[in-house]
This record gives structure tokens, C-alpha cells and sequence, in this order.
């Protein structure tokens, strides 16, 4: 039995995602997911909330909290939301917790010792009122190329040139205000990548054949300019001490391991946490000493992240010597935007995750983000395809379906799966249907192509539609009733499956149609004998109408959310 490992990009502790963070990592992860535990193989999904760096202590202070009390709630916050979308992960871990801590400690003594690790003085902006050096972000100032004056110490928004804080014009903090400030020397450790650049390159070449051309673009792209020695350690309070032979590290008691460093190595942490909460054993997962050889590892992320994870943090894999499991398939996705603009808490543009679920069932925005999945290029959410595709694919397609063949089955044979009649022809040409889109359902997901996993079970959906037209059960009823049991104890077979082939996309509709027809939960993928998978309902079975599978999206709802959360000005 195949054992799968899959991460998708760890959310970031600052507040509620929006529905591009949700469509280009953890929705992917969970429909891939969801589909190997049908397929029985061996599934571990894992995530966690990435706690550490400037924006948290940034959003904490802006809350009134200290950041660990921030943290916590909105870890809490984040899980609870993403279960009531349906993400099934294994376990969803936190960062700040000890076996990160415990991990980031040990890779950096490991790098260290094989000569990776380098202590470095670096100029940095310090507070004097503070009483603080202030990392990019903390600082902000005139750009010195467009003259914006808040300009951050990392990028200015306006021009989008690229900075370092000493660059900046008149720069002050964004703690306190203050312009008291100055630039200091400052000790730092950096990850000597240059040294192992020839490793990383080979290991990238090893994988990449198997990488969507987005993912091995972006690996190629930071190759081929060159890798830099990393700074893996910040001036900052909050975050994972750096120590050295398990005491503070002389000189750096003040300092913490840079996020970026940290929140990779949460993939690990995370799974450290789901063994001591659940008594598993970890390392079979992670270690190829200890049995990890046979599992494929899978990662989800935005194109953002690609970097950090085909060179940095394989750098910190390949350079610590062990026998660490790294990535086998990395799936990177584009951007969702708003109307062709960037989604803006700030500027009310966009839908997050918990109002999207205030206004909708979660199966819709799931339906909506896998079909419309930014794989090829960066995709643009307008509320008038929102309102298509779940009305056209789920209310009129997938709905109608099932409402209509349950509702002939009641007002003609009972709330029970009809007996009689025999398939014929236009039943084995069903099958032989059905199993061709089978196959290129479960081809697509096999190879993370969501769209087209989207578009294929779709495809299926419209083989029942057609059937029901084609062989119209009310009309053979009236002169066969045999013919019409046939029939119907067929499609009813075939609302059967679409609630296991749904399950990826659709889970709470999905369960809600298994559980009419008597199936079990979670279903298991249905098998290539199609003939049997759709005879699998034995005549004399209990069948339940489901409740109201998919609302319909009304015009008048469309322009209420259009003036509530922006629309087409937004772009």
C-alpha cells in the first residue's frame, strides 16, 4: 500500500486567510488528500500555523496582546475555520511549539558542525527609544528612488524597488514613531549556501522532471542567479532562541532563528506533534533510516514560497548530513486575485475565509477555487463566475441529477431501490462510459491537475443527466415497469458514486449523498469493474432524498456582495 506525505504552505499567524491563500495550497492539499485515503494508500496530511517573525509581533501589538496570548487565539481561530471548510489535515501544529524548537536547534547545531554556519557582523537600523534594532519591517521612511514617504524598510508599495533599511530617507519605527534612531553593527549567523550550491543543484536536477514547469522555473531561476550566504537569525523577542551545546549562544541572547529558517522545519515539528498526541511513530514519516524510503512526499504552495523550499530549505536538509525524507512532488499555484487587483484587508477588497462562510456552504467556494484553480497562469475572481459555477456545475448538473432520480423513485417504486429488468445495451454503453471518465478523473488527480480533476468529474456528472434524458424511466414506466426499474436502480447506482468521486471536491454534500444511499463514510475510490460499481445498491435498500444539496446563487445576492466586499473597481 502506497504511503503519501503531504504539507501544504503554512499559514501565517497575522489573521484570517483569504480565498487565494486557500486555493493555491491547503484546498489542493486536501482534495489530494482526500482522493489517496480513497484509494486506501496511507495518508498524512500536515500543516500548522507559521507563529514566528516582525508581522507577528507587528499584529499582536496592533491587537493589544502580547504575541504569545495573539498567537494562541488565532491558531485556535485558524483551525477552527479551516475544519469548517473541510480540511482534513492529520494534524494542524503550531511553530511556537518544542518540537520546532527542539528541531530548529538541532539543524542549526548540525549545519554548524559540518562547517555551514558562520557568525557575521551586518549594519543594522537600530531604536535608540526602543532600545531596539528593528528588522525591515519595523522601519519605515522616504523611498529614496519615487520619494514615497512610507516606504518600507524591505520594498516600497508605491514603485516596488526593493530595499535594505539604511537605504531609506528620514526612516523612523513603527513601534513608537521615534526618529531617534541609528545604524549599529549587530552579530548574525548565516547558512553558508555557497558552499553546498553544486549539492543543491544536483538534488533540483534529480527532482525537477516531476515539478509542475512553474515550480522549475522558480528553483532554476535563484540557481542560475547565483545563491548567497543566508542570515538564519533575527533581532528579535519572540521567536526560537539560538543556543549552541544546549545553552544560550554567547552574544545572540537576544536574538532568534529567522522565520524563514524555523518554518519549514514545522513540517517535521508539526509531525512530532501528531506522534505525541497520538502515539505514531514520526520518523517513519521523515527519516530514511527509520522506513521513510517508501513514502512519497508531496508539498502545496503559492509561487511565492517555491524558493524557500527547492533551494533554502533543502540547503538546510542537504547541508545537516542526515537522512532527512525531502520532496518528491512540489505543486506551486499562481496567485488568485480580486478583479485582477490584489485581495486587501485595508481596503475591503475580497472575500476571506470566515466570510465566505457566512454567506455560503463551504462546498461552494471549494467547487469554485479547485475548478478555477490558478495552476497555468494567475486567475481573477469575479462574482459572476462564482455565481456560474455553482449554479450551472452543482445546482442544475450534480443536483438536478440526484433530486430527479430520487424523487421518480419515490413516486413510483418507493423509498427503496427498485428489483426487476435486466441491463441492456444503453446500460452497457453507460458503463463503458462512466469508466472512461473514471480513468480520467483519477488520472488528473494522480497528477495534481486540479482544473482538469475539476472538469472531469464534472464530465461525469453530465453522463447521469444524459442517461436519465436518454433512457427516461417516466416514459418506459408507463409500458415497461421493468425497463423502468432498470433504469432507475442504475442511475440511482450512479448518485451513489458521484457521492464517493465527489468526496475530494464536495465533502459535505458528498457525505450527505452517501449517507442517502446507504454508503459508507469516507467512501473508498470506486474500482474499474464498472458494471459491479454500479450494482453495488441491492434492490429492496433503503434510499433517503438528501436534503437541499446546493443553494442556488441569486442576482439580487450577487449585487448585495459586490457592494459589500468590492467588485470589477477593484482591479
Amino acid at each position: 500500500m502506497a504511503r503519501i506525505l503531504i504539507t501544504s504552505a503554512l499559514p501565517y499567524i497575522n489573521g484570517i486567510k483569504h480565498l487565494g491563500n486557500l486555493a493555491g495550497s491547503m484546498l489542493p492539499a486536501d482534495v489530494f488528500a482526500r482522493f489517496q485515503r480513497a484509494r486506501g494508500a496511507e495518508t498524512l496530511y500536515i500543516c500548522a500555523t507559521d507563529e514566528h517573525g516582525t508581522p507577528a509581533e507587528l499584529a499582536a501589538a496592533a491587537a493589544g496582546q502580547d504575541v504569545a496570548t495573539y498567537c494562541a487565539e488565532q491558531h485556535e481561530l485558524q483551525k477552527a475555520i479551516g475544519d469548517r471548510f473541510g480540511l482534513s489535515w492529520d494534524w494542524f501544529g503550531r511553530s511556537s511549539n518544542a518540537p520546532n524548537h527542539r528541531l530548529t536547534q538541532h539543524f542549526c547545531e548540525a549545519l554548524e558542525k559540518n562547517g555551514l554556519i558562520e557568525e557575521r557582523t551586518d549594519k543594522m537600523v537600530y531604536s535608540v527609544d526602543d532600545k531596539r534594532f528593528l528588522p525591515d519591517r519595523y522601519v519605515e521612511g522616504t523611498c529614496p528612488r519615487c520619494g514615497f514617504d512610507k516606504a518600507r524598510g524591505d520594498q516600497c508599495d508605491n514603485c516596488g524597488e526593493l530595499l535594505d533599511p539604511v537605504d531609506l530617507i528620514e526612516p523612523y519605527s513603527v513601534i513608537s514613531g521615534s526618529r531617534n534612531i541609528e545604524v549599529r553593527d549587530t552579530r548574525h549567523l548565516y547558512l553558508l549556501q555557497t558552499k553546498i550550491e553544486g549539492k543543491i543543484r544536483a538534488w533540483v536536477d534529480s527532482k525537477a522532471e516531476g515539478w509542475p514547469a512553474l515550480t522549475r522555473g522558480i528553483a532554476y531561476k535563484h540557481l542560475d542567479e547565483g545563491l548567497i550566504d543566508r542570515g538564519i537569525t533575527r533581532d528579535l523577542a519572540w521567536g526560537i532562541p539560538v543556543v549552541k551545546d544546549g545553552a544560550p549562544r554567547p552574544g545572540f541572547e537576544t536574538k532568534v532563528f529567522y522565520v524563514w529558517f524555523d518554518a519549514p522545519i514545522e513540517y517535521i515539528g508539526a509531525t512530532v506533534e501528531w506522534s505525541e498526541a497520538t502515539g505514531a511513530e514520526w520518523k517513519r514519516w521523515w527519516r530514511t533510516d527509520e522506513g521513510a524510503t517508501d513514502v512519497e512526499y508531496v508539498q502545496f504552495m503559492g509561487k511565492d514560497n517555491v524558493a524557500f523550499h527547492t533551494v533554502s530549505f533543502p540547503a538546510t536538509i542537504i547541508g545537516s548530513g542526515e537522512p532527512w525524507k525531502q520532496v518528491d512532488r512540489l505543486k506551486a499555484f499562481n496567485w488568485l486575485n480580486w478583479y485582477g487587483g490584489k485581495f486587501s484587508t485595508s481596503g475591503k477588497r475580497g472575500v476571506f475565509m470566515d466570510a465566505a462562510l457566512e454567506l455560503l456552504p463551504a462546498d461552494l467556494w471549494r467547487w469554485y477555487l479547485t475548478a478555477n484553480a490558478p495552476e497555468g497562469s494567475d486567475t481573477a475572481f469575479t462574482w459572476e463566475q462564482f455565481q456560474s459555477a455553482a449554479n450551472k456545475d452543482l445546482a442544475d448538473v450534480l443536483g438536478n441529477f440526484i433530486n430527479r432520480i430520487v424523487r421518480f423513485n419515490e413516486s413510483k417504486f418507493g423509498p427503496v431501490v427498485p428489483a426487476g429488468g435486466e441491463p441492456g445495451p444503453r446500460e452497457q454503453q453507460l458503463y463503458a462510459d462512466v469508466a472512461a471518465q473514471l480513468a480520467v478523473l483519477t488520472t488528473e488527480l494522480e497528477a495534481i491537475e486540479v482544473r482538469k480533476a475539476a472538469q472531469a468529474v464534472r464530465a461525469l456528472w453530465v453522463l447521469g443527466n444524459e442517461y436519465l434524458q436518454e433512457a427516461a424511466p417516466w416514459t418506459a414506466f408507463k409500458t415497461d415497469v421493468d425497463r423502468a426499474a432498470v433504469v432507475t436502480r442504475t442511475a440511482l447506482n450512479l448518485a451513489a458514486l458521484y457521492g464517493r468521486v465527489s468526496a475530494p471536491f464536495i465533502p459535505f454534500a458528498a457525505e450527505g449523498i452517501c449517507k442517502a444511499f446507504g454508503e459508507a463514510w469516507p467512501p473508498a475510490w470506486p474500482g474499474t469493474d464498472i458494471a459491479a460499481e454500479l450494482s453495488r445498491l441491492e434492490p429492496g435498500r433503503a434510499v433517503a432524498a438528501p436534503d437541499v444539496l446546493f443553494p442556488k446563487i441569486l442576482d439580487e445576492q450577487i449585487v448585495e456582495w459586490t457592494e459589500r466586499f468590492g467588485g470589477a473597481e477593484a482591479g
